[in-house]
Formats: structure tokens, sequence, C-alpha cells
């Protein structure tokens, strides 16, 4: 027989003197109890108050990473895990420890990843603080699942597992708190199969080391960083064609809408809301053919496709005809003016609309230069 262990369990830890020996303690119990062949990685990511020491007398293999952040250290402590599934759970105590077992049975059956959720287990109200329970971590739970559809009640739960070779599939980089949700985005664009199991959630016993509005913060921002689609372009998209469409409609004159009257004021309102949306679309897809060069596995199809009928030529074009019908408006509004005598001139619509139209002709013809840089030459290889 093998010596090699079917399980580990991975435990992070940074300054958790107070939970770290109980951890390791409760982990070997359960893998004792259930039979399992296996290990109990600590990582350390720097500990200054004996937890490594205590961590080895509970009977971890303790492993250091010098890279700080929670995320950092569970990829150290996979990195070092011998076993094929992976549990990977939280040093500070706030997990029941003898739940392994729900953990692994569903790898052993087939499952690429296992996800413990507190909301559907059993929570203890003093285990987080109220406005994180009922705002926060729903808000984080939502957004992931808007933003990349995998259906989890639970995003940050610290207690997971999963297989070596789907570990290896996914491409993981995060180094703080954001690495929870960045493991199950990686997951759903993997494909992996995964099933949620209940979980017992308890209270910290030190709540020092505690930066929830931060690492919330960094989550969220994680968040809208994995996805230009709805960061970027969706919003754009809508803002572009909201403002043009009020631009249009108050050309020929003003509007009357429920007793209010839109007037040419808010055609400037509309020229910088599709100019501002422009732009975003154009972040949106610079992001998105960043991607399709250095990580074209992880590329949206369309994005695929548009880079293969995209030409500099095509998008100078098209910019310059849009800056052409702005310039063309304007040189009207001049020959109209010089041919009534150069008196009063009010000519705030056409003028307003060649001015959007100038101005986003020239973004595109900019911006098709530098999607060309950002391609280069490795986009023939794509």
């Amino acid at each position: 027989m093998s010596d090699r262990p079917e399980v580990s369990v991975v435990i992070p830890c940074r300054n958790e003197a107070a939970t770290i020996a109980a951890c390791v303690r409760g982990a070997w119990e359960s893998l004792e109890r259930c039979g399992y062949r296996g290990e109990v990685v600590v990582c350390d990511n720097g500990s200054t108050d004996g937890s490594v020491a205590l961590a080895e007398e509970a009977g971890a293999r303790v492993v250091h990473q010098r890279i700080r952040g929670y995320g950092a250290a569970c990829l150290g402590g996979m990195d070092a895990a011998r076993g094929e599934l992976l549990v990977l759970v939280d040093g500070d105590g706030t997990y029941d420890l003898s739940l392994v077992h729900r953990f692994v049975e569903p790898l052993r059956a087939g499952y690429d990843m296992v996800l413990g959720t507190r909301r559907n287990g059993e929570m203890d109200p003093r285990a987080m603080r109220k406005r994180h329970r009922h705002l926060l971590e729903p808000a984080q739970t939502a957004l992931s699942r808007r933003f990349f559809d995998f259906r989890v009640s639970d995003v940050r739960c610290g207690f997971r597992s999963l297989r070596r070779d789907a570990l290896d599939r996914l491409e993981l980089g995060a180094t703080g708190m954001e690495f929870a949700s960045e493991m199950l985005v990686e997951a759903a664009r993997a494909e992996l199969s995964a099933v949620e199991v209940p979980v017992t959630f308890q209270p910290r016993p030190d709540e020092t080391t505690r930066r929830t509005v931060g690492d919330g913060w960094r989550v969220a921002r994680h968040l809208l960083m994995l996805s230009p689609t709805r960061l970027f372009l969706v919003p754009g998209l809508v803002l572009a064609v909201f403002g043009l469409g009020l631009e249009l409609a108050l050309l020929p004159g003003p509007i009357a809408l429920n007793g209010f009257n839109l007037d040419f004021h808010f055609m400037f309102v509309g020229g910088a809301i599709a100019i501002l949306g422009t732009q975003l679309v154009l972040l949106g897809i610079y992001a998105k053919t960043w991607v399709l060069v250095n990580e074209p596995a992880l590329a949206d199809p369309w994005i695929r496709r548009f880079n293969l009928r995209y030409t500099l030529e095509r998008g100078v074009a098209f910019g310059g005809l849009l800056f052409g019908a702005g310039l063309a408006i304007n040189v009207w509004i001049l020959a109209d003016w010089l041919s009534a005598g150069a008196g009063v001139l009010f000519a705030v619509r056409p003028a307003m609309l060649a001015l959007t139209l100038m101005v986003v002709g020239a973004e595109l013809v900019f911006a098709s230069f530098f999607l060309s840089v950002l391609r280069g030459s490795q986009f023939s290889r794509v």
C-alpha cells in the first residue's frame, strides 16, 4: 500500500495561536474516525505568536508562505499537500472539523468540488455581525451569482474541498481574501461539477485579525474586475444608446413629457452620456482582447469573432465616417450662418449632435490604433 495520503486537510494560518492546535487535532480526529489515509498541512503566513510550534505539536506538517495574504497561504498549502483530495478550511476555529467527511465523500463519488454553506447550515448568531450576515455577504453572493452564473448560497465560506486534478484546471492567482471568490469564478469557467454541503459556523475566539470592511471591498472589486462585460460593456452600451437616442429625439425640437419640457439643455446631457458610454464599451473591448491575447482559453467566443473580423482600416474608416458626419453638420451650420449674413446664430441642436459624432468618431479612430497595438503580432497565433 502506498504511503501517499488520499486526503490532505490544508489550513492557512497567520497568528492563530488561540485556535490552530484545536483545528489540527480536530482534523486528525476526523481523518482517523473516518478511516481516511490523510495528512494535515498548515501553511503559515508569517505568524509571530507561536502558531507554528503549536501546529507542529498537534501533529501538522507546517509549510511556509512568504507572500502575505489569505489566498497566498491557501495556494501555498495546496501546492505542498500530497493528497489527491484537498480539504481547505480556515484555522480560526469557526468551523467544525468533525465534518471533514462531508467534503471527502462527494469527491470520492465523482464531484470536482465541494462547497460549504453557512447559510444552509448551523450559524451561531454571534458568529457574524448583523450587517455582514444580512447585507454585505448576501450582496457579494448575489453579485457573484449575477455576474458569473454559478448557483451557490455562500461564496465566502472558508470550508471547501476539491480534487487535485480539478485544482490544476483553475487559473488562481489572488493572494488576499478575494481568493475564495476567485476560486468559484474559475470553477464556473472550467465547468467543474460542484455540490454544496451545510457546515456549522461558530464565533471566532479572537476578532483582532479581522478586516471585514476592507476584505469585503477587495472581494467586490475583484469580482468586478473579473467581469469586464458587466463592468464596462453592458453599462457602456446602455449609456451610449440612451445618450444618442436622447439627442436624436430632441433634435427636431423640445418634447413635452408629463408636464415637463425637455429642451436642448438635455442634448448636452445626452451627448455626455453617449461619449461616456462609448468609452466604457472601448474599455470592455480592450479588457476582453487582453484576455484573448494572454489567456486565449478563457476568452469569450464573441471577442474572438470580433477580432477575426476587425482590422485597423475598418476601425479607422468607421470612426472617420462618424467624425466626418459631425464635421459635415458643422460645415452646414457655418454655411447657413454665412448665407444669412453672419448674424445671430442659434443652431444648438445640430451643433450638439455634431460635437458628439466628432468626439465619438475621434475616440474610435484612436481606439483602433490602440487595439491594434494591444493585439500585436500575438493575435495571429490565437
